[in-house]
């Protein structure tokens, strides 16, 4: 079944490039386009063609036409895709250097986040795949996460035997079970249908999860413990970076850094939104949460991570010796 849905995704890909221009770079993501992700790629995209005066095209496929976050990530290290748009959490199956901002509680606030991906710590992540068929443009911050479910999430004790859906991420699992929860990897398209059937338990996102993607009609309840701050990621692939010139990359990066720094003002703008229509609207409750017992059952974590290899353990020393830096 696995390959039938690879070959089926293959299939739609090519289809897709058939359609495209020569000179269209495509960019698969899983959110519908009112998402504002979305709309901070398309605002990238714009600026690359605007900059290298229509030379360089990016078109956008959302909603995972092309296929999940996994498989695209796939396309692109094959080169069978340009472009994705993948997050911090997935990407540690691809590269090894994503799991040192996928601790929870690494951050310690969403400035000192914002402070890292702009600095040489997040430049240094980017950089860091390109011997394994890709490389990052740019992080898209995605707020705080946190979980939601049919009841409050105040203490770890809530989520013993709990099953909570997870990205298919070490760190991800590895959490949830430190937490006392059961961690369960779920396709971000099936989760409604798994929260709405009992399938798993509780899930954890940031807000606007609740909205977006209308989860805020089949829970109750959004915990606000903020475990981890996982950006999304946008990647390149080697062969389609390696095509272009050394102007173009330039106009892609510079169009990249700009959707950086405006996608985290607006991202804060659609987060509190989110907050207020999921209260108002859908009913969820909001819960503040004491994060010390949180913080303290992830601590093994660490040392865990940073086991995995120097590179790991000198990137997680780095973003925790930047906390209040300013720098």
């Amino acid at each position: 079944m696995k390959i039938t849905a690879l070959f089926a995704t293959s299939a739609l890909v090519a289809a897709a490039a058939a359609g495209a221009h020569a000179d269209t770079m495509r960019l698969s993501h899983n959110n519908p386009p009112d998402h504002p992700v979305h709309l901070s790629m398309q605002y990238m995209a714009d600026r690359v063609s605007e900059l290298t005066d229509g030379e360089v095209e990016i078109q956008i496929f959302p909603n995972a036409q092309l296929g999940t976050q996994r498989e695209s990530m796939e396309l692109v290290q094959n080169c069978a895709l340009e472009m994705a748009r993948s997050n911090a959490s997935e990407l540690e199956a691809f590269e090894e250097s994503y799991s040192a901002i996928n601790l929870p509680y690494v951050f310690d606030s969403e400035e000192h986040f914002e402070q890292v991906i702009s600095g040489d710590i997040g430049k240094d992540i980017l950089a860091a795949s390109a011997d394994n068929g890709f490389r990052g443009v740019a992080f898209l911050t995605e707020g705080a996460r946190s979980f939601y479910a049919q009841k409050p999430i105040l203490s770890p004790a809530d989520l013993q035997g709990v099953k909570v859906r997870v990205q298919p991420s070490p760190s991800a699992i590895r959490m949830v079970e430190l937490l006392g929860g059961n961690p369960t990897p779920i396709s971000w398209g099936e989760l409604y249908s798994a929260l709405q059937q009992g399938v798993v338990d509780a899930a954890e996102n940031n807000p606007t999860a609740l909205t977006t993607a209308r989860h805020g009609e089949v829970v109750s309840d959004f915990s606000l413990d903020e475990h981890t701050i996982i950006p999304s990621v946008v990647v390149i692939s080697n062969c389609a970076w390696d095509a272009m010139s050394a102007e173009e990359q330039e106009a892609l990066m510079t169009a990249a850094a700009e959707m950086q720094d405006r996608h985290g003002e607006a991202w804060a703008e659609a987060s509190d939104a989110a907050i207020e229509q999921a209260q108002s609207e859908l009913g969820v409750t909001i819960h503040e949460v004491d994060k010390a017992p949180f913080v303290e059952a992830v601590q093994p974590m660490y040392e865990e991570v940073a086991a995995q290899s120097d590179a790991v353990a000198d990137l997680i020393e780095r973003i925790r010796a930047s906390a209040g830096s300013g720098s």
